[in-house]
Parts: structure tokens; C-alpha cells; sequence
């Protein structure tokens, strides 16, 4: 992203969201949940932290790829499609690869896990199905903002009908791309509806950034309506249009709930924004895969097998935990440092 465009609200959302997903993994793997209140309100609150991590990461990797391909719109827009499609590729080969075991493989076959969808494979095809909708859309361009909010609004609505599908006939593998019960971590459904979702916030403030502290209050109070006034909307609505997909909609509102913690972080990014103009956030935010891929070599030992997990797997006390983070943490980021200067050498 060059300079002179740079939101810098964007970097450090970016940043927010992969050091809470990289805490969110080594704590999930490594703490021992008998050594600690799980009623306490300290773990309850970092529990639902971490509930809203992936939907932030998505959102905001849709909306800064969508910033990207409307900043060059009428530039090089070829060059910056062909670059997101060969980003997606890398991504789903980085997805398989960091689940690969050379030790299983040598031995003749492959862990289980290899074909299990994780965050890198669906946020690689993310990015193609927006670049399959922008360059779809190219002469309905008054339009694009409305299709692709309405795209992440019907994925986010019809989850407890397409998640009921039945996908037998389907491969493994493919099916669990698609919705859960399949083997997935993550899964393009409904997934994909928080890429589209930011995709939409990049066509709606698109060359307008210097409004969007304007848009403080508006997307603080649109977030505190997802969250707490959103079940009792589609519980209503079932019992009006008498439509059974509302009210399970309204049980399991996980998807809007998240929705609204998005908007409630932006708000508040946006707010701080000026004071997130240092290169500690700009370097997280623009690093988000190698700090990636890093973490996953260190705590899962891609390849090798040999990864903390092995060692640690749900072993350590809550003072054990936090001072291990402090130290992976301060690892992972310094190795990524670390490579990228002897890059530009």
C-alpha cells in the first residue's frame, strides 16, 4: 500500500487482529483449563476476544484488498487482479504446506489433518471470489457496493439453511471448503460474508478516507445494534413473516453478533487513529503472513511435527502461560524482523 494512500486504522486493525490470533492459538494450546476459573470474568472476557478475532481478520483482509484494487482501478487494475489471484494461490499452498508432516509423508502417507481447511485456504479463495465479483461487476460499477453488501448479508442470513446440507456426494476435501461438519477449521460459508462485508466498506469509502471520523458515532452505534438488539430482530421477525430460518437465526447469532464487535473495534480504531502512525503497527499489519506462517513452523512444527504443542499441549498453569506468550510472541515477530531485513539486503 503506498505511503501517500496509507489508512493507517487499516494497518493497525490488521495487526490487532493477527497478534490476537497468534495469543488466541498459544494459549488455546498450551494452558491447563483445570489450573484456572473458567467462570472468572477474565477468562470469559479473553473467550470472547477470541470469538471475534476471525471475523475481524477476514473483514479487514477483504477490505484492504478491495482498497487495493480500487486505488489502481484506472491504473493497473490487470496487474493488481493478476496479483491477487497469484496471492490467493500462495495463500492455499501455504495453507496445505503448513499442515504437511515430512515425517508421515516419508513413512508412506499423509496426517489427517493435510486436507483439513484452515484460515489461509479460505481467505486464498476469499480474495478470488472478489476478484471474480469486482471484475463481474466492472459495468454495473454504481452497483458493485450494493451486490457485495448484499452478498455478505444473505451468507451471514441463510447459514442454518445451507449449513444443513447434505455434502456426502461430494469429496472430503471439497466439501469441507464449503460449509462445517466436513473436517473444516474454516470454510468459504459464511465465511466469505465477512470478506464481502469489508470489500463493501472499501467501496463505500472509497477515495474518502479523510470523512471517515465522521463515521465514529454511526459505525459505534451500528455495532452496539448487532450485538445486542439483532436476536431480538430476527426473533421478531420469525414470529411476524412466520419464517422458521429467523428464529434459528436469532439462536445462534453468532454471525451478526461478530458483525457488530467489527464495527465496535473500527469505531474505535478510527478514533485513535492518529496515534497509530508508528512502525510497530504498519510492520504487524503488513507482515500478517509471515507472522503467520512463523508462528505456525514454532507452535505446531510444521514439517517436522515437533512444534510446542507436542511438548506443552494443555500442560501449563495461567503465570506459566503468560510468560510463555510474552517470550512466543516476542519470538515470532523477531524472526519475522529478522528475515525481512536480510530480504532487503
Amino acid at each position: 500500500m503506498p505511503s501517500k494512500s496509507r489508512v493507517y486504522f487499516l494497518d493497525a486493525l490488521r495487526a490487532f487482529a493477527i497478534i490476537m490470533m497468534l495469543q488466541g492459538h498459544f494459549i488455546s494450546s498450551v494452558i491447563d483449563t483445570s489450573t484456572l476459573d473458567t467462570t472468572h470474568w477474565g477468562y470469559r472476557f479473553w473467550l470472547y476476544c477470541r470469538g471475534f478475532t476471525a471475523p475481524v481478520f477476514f473483514t479487514i483482509t477483504g477490505w484492504i484488498f478491495t482498497f487495493l484494487l480500487l486505488n489502481e482501478e484506472h491504473e493497473q487494475s490487470n496487474l493488481r487482479i493478476k496479483k491477487g489471484i497469484k496471492r490467493g494461490g500462495e495463500l492455499l499452498i501455504w495453507g496445505y504446506l503448513l499442515r504437511l508432516n515430512l515425517p508421515s509423508l516419508l513413512s508412506g502417507s499423509i496426517n489427517g489433518s493435510f486436507i483439513q481447511t484452515d484460515v489461509l485456504h479460505i481467505i486464498g479463495l476469499s480474495i478470488c471470489f472478489v476478484i471474480l465479483l469486482y471484475v463481474g461487476l466492472q459495468y454495473l460499477k454504481q452497483h458493485r457496493i450494493w451486490i457485495f453488501l448484499l452478498a455478505a448479508v444473505s451468507l451471514f442470513l441463510f447459514e442454518p439453511l445451507y449449513n444443513q446440507l447434505n455434502l456426502e456426494v461430494l469429496p472430503i476435501y471439497l466439501a469441507s471448503y464449503l460449509i462445517k461438519g466436513y473436517g473444516g477449521v474454516f470454510y468459504l460459508f459464511p465465511w466469505l460474508g465477512y470478506v464481502f462485508m469489508g470489500a463493501t466498506l472499501a467501496f463505500f469509502f472509497n477515495k474518502k478516507y479523510s470523512t471517515c471520523k465522521s463515521w465514529i458515532l454511526p459505525f459505534a452505534l451500528l455495532g452496539l445494534l448487532l450485538i445486542f438488539i439483532s436476536s431480538s430482530f430476527f426473533s421478531w421477525a420469525g414470529d411476524v413473516f412466520n419464517l422458521y430460518f429467523f428464529k434459528q437465526v436469532a439462536k445462534n447469532n453468532f454471525l451478526f453478533i461478530r458483525l457488530g464487535d467489527f464495527f465496535l473495534l473500527l469505531s474505535f480504531f478510527i478514533f485513535f487513529q492518529n496515534r497509530l502512525q508508528n512502525r510497530i503497527w504498519k510492520f504487524l499489519g503488513t507482515n500478517t503472513l509471515s507472522l503467520y506462517i512463523v508462528h505456525y513452523f514454532i507452535l505446531y512444527g510444521s514439517l517436522s511435527g515437533f512444534g510446542l504443542y507436542k511438548f506443552y499441549a494443555h500442560q501449563l498453569n495461567v503465570f506459566q502461560t503468560v510468560l510463555g506468550l510474552i517470550f512466543f510472541l516476542a519470538t515470532t515477530i523477531g524472526i519475522v524482523f529478522v528475515l525481512k531485513n536480510k530480504i532487503k539486503r
